[in-house]
């Protein structure tokens, strides 16, 4: 009785306290009378240092008050009237950042393995890159509330030409009239956005910019070869996913080698020489590095509302030998059928002699260079991996995202936010998530140390809340565990869906 007695002092003092509610549109009254009508639990992190996702500096010493799945207010701890009221989460020499964001990841339906994963390391949200009966399957089980995971923002079936380095389940369109089809389908998926891919002719292109237009709903992806990327962006297309073509959109020899694709058809025997061109020579692009190339590009991209999404996490794999992950330790959270196929398939992009090594180790690190001008010319970053990928690890992979970032050129605030308030931005929910402020949703992640100084302290993880459930390193801890186990179990246990992994060295 005397918990609950206190919870309701708490939820009075709110309703006089809630200025932060009121700013949101939140009145903090009727807030606190429907919390306290039904019970909803209260949760306190006090004495925390909150990193808020904001240009806003630390606030050491504060307190952020949960009620329910929602941020009810965030001011100093001396305020908050506890004495044992509420679960009282102690976040003294601790640093509360919001929770994190995926922007390209794969495989949200294996249920067992990858959304446990992601919330173990903090990622409370993800941008599923393609959409199929299998994950929209599993997003309507969290949004139900029957499975634990991220929050799911989910594309479309991806959509190729009639040439194509996939294979089912994508959607292949080789007109305007399919590629229409094809966005309207996307529509009745109740998809949240479509994704586009490399091998789409011009016309189909177009009909997909003007049908998402008319549908309202966004589109991304790929660099579609047969465009220049700034048309597509003034189309329409949101992202631009892997870094594709921007070496070359920024180089002295753009004209001579976009002339040379153009050229270039598209092989249906042998789809991925285009693909193989295409990256050869967007590596030797970045060699040949143009200023004012790139800052009419940036310029591009920036008038257009245009982000970048680099998933360095992939493009640092496949510029590595293959077997340089073998005995990475989070291999164990992988099923040993998805390792087989990784191992099997990473050898088609992964450099071998000395002279391929040292060349994909040199152009990375142009990768990372262009991305440092891009963001210092304004252009808008995505934090994202495209795990599921060879050795890109759901939750884990995003740590190494957000360290790539930094060596790029971003501060480490500004790495945090491209993952927190710029990704709940871009994804059109600033009103709702991305930031610790009173009436957003309760997607917070604390840590041991401070992320501001070091980046890497994203992987020192207490405690995860996603949509306002408290997960603590105990049970953090015991969700990991039970993803090994999951992932080593017999072959024929597990949800094996290999034929359609997106292993095709970026999707």
């Amino acid at each position: 009785m005397r918990i609950e007695a206190n919870r309701r002092d708490l939820l009075r003092w709110l309703a006089t306290a809630g200025a932060g509610l009121a700013a949101a549109g939140i009145a903090p009254v009727a807030f606190a009378q429907e919390a306290a009508a039904a019970g909803t639990d209260v949760v306190v992190v006090s004495g925390v240092t909150v990193v808020d996702g904001t240009d806003g500096p630390a606030r050491p010493d504060f307190a952020v008050v949960l009620v329910g799945d929602r941020i009810a207010w965030v001011g100093p701890a001396a305020e908050v009237p506890l004495g044992g009221s509420a679960r009282i989460i102690d976040g003294r020499g601790r640093y509360l950042v919001p929770g994190l964001w995926d922007m390209h990841a794969h495989g949200i339906d294996y249920e067992d393995l990858w959304p446990p994963l992601f919330l173990a390391n903090g990622v409370t949200g993800i941008r599923e890159m393609q959409g199929y009966d299998e994950n929209r399957i599993t997003r309507d089980k969290i949004d139900r509330g029957e499975l634990l995971g991220p929050r799911v923002v989910l594309a479309s079936s991806i959509i190729d030409g009639p040439v194509s380095l996939l294979g089912p389940p994508i959607t292949k369109v080789a007109n305007a009239e399919e590629a229409r089809a094809a966005v309207r389908t996307a529509v009745a998926q109740r998809s949240n956005f479509v994704k586009v891919y490399f091998y789409l002719p011009k016309d189909a292109f177009a009909a997909i910019a003007d049908e998402c237009r008319r549908q309202g709903l966004p589109f991304v992806g790929h660099w579609p070869y047969r465009l220049r990327v700034l048309d597509a962006a003034m189309s329409g297309q949101r992202s631009f996913e892997h870094l594709f073509g921007l070496p070359i959109a920024t180089s002295s020899c753009r004209d001579e080698f976009l002339a040379r694709l153009d050229a270039t058809p598209f092989d249906p025997q042998a789809p991925r020489d285009f693909f193989n061109l295409a990256r050869e020579l967007d590596r030797r692009a970045a060699q040949a590095y143009d200023p004012a190339a790139a800052a009419r590009h940036f310029a591009g991209l920036n008038a257009s509302g245009s982000r970048l999404s680099p998933t360095f996490a992939v493009n640092r794999v496949i510029s590595l030998p293959a077997g340089t992950f073998a005995h990475d330790p989070r291999n164990k959270y992988v099923p040993r059928e998805i390792r087989d196929v990784w191992a099997d398939r990473l050898p088609l992009f992964s450099p071998v002699t000395p002279e391929q090594i040292a060349q994909q180790e040199v152009y990375f690190h142009a990768q990372l260079r262009l991305v440092g001008e891009a963001h210092r010319a304004g252009v808008g970053i995505l934090g994202g991996t495209d795990c599921q990928n060879p050795y890109v690890y759901p939750g884990f992979s995003l740590h190494d995202e957000l360290d790539f970032l930094v060596e790029a050129g971003l501060g480490p605030r500004q790495a945090l936010q491209a993952v927190t308030r710029d990704a709940a931005a871009f994804l059109g929910r600033a009103d709702s998530a991305g930031t610790i402020t009173p009436g957003k949703v309760a997607d917070l992640v604390l840590l041991d140390a401070d992320p501001l100084a070091d980046i890497r302290a994203v992987r020192r993880i207490d405690t995860v809340v996603t949509a306002g459930r408290v997960l603590d390193r105990v049970t953090l801890d015991r969700m990991l565990a039970d993803a090994e186990s999951a992932a080593n179990r017999p072959a024929e246990m597990v949800n094996a869906r290999s034929e359609r992994l997106p292993l095709h060295g970026c999707c």
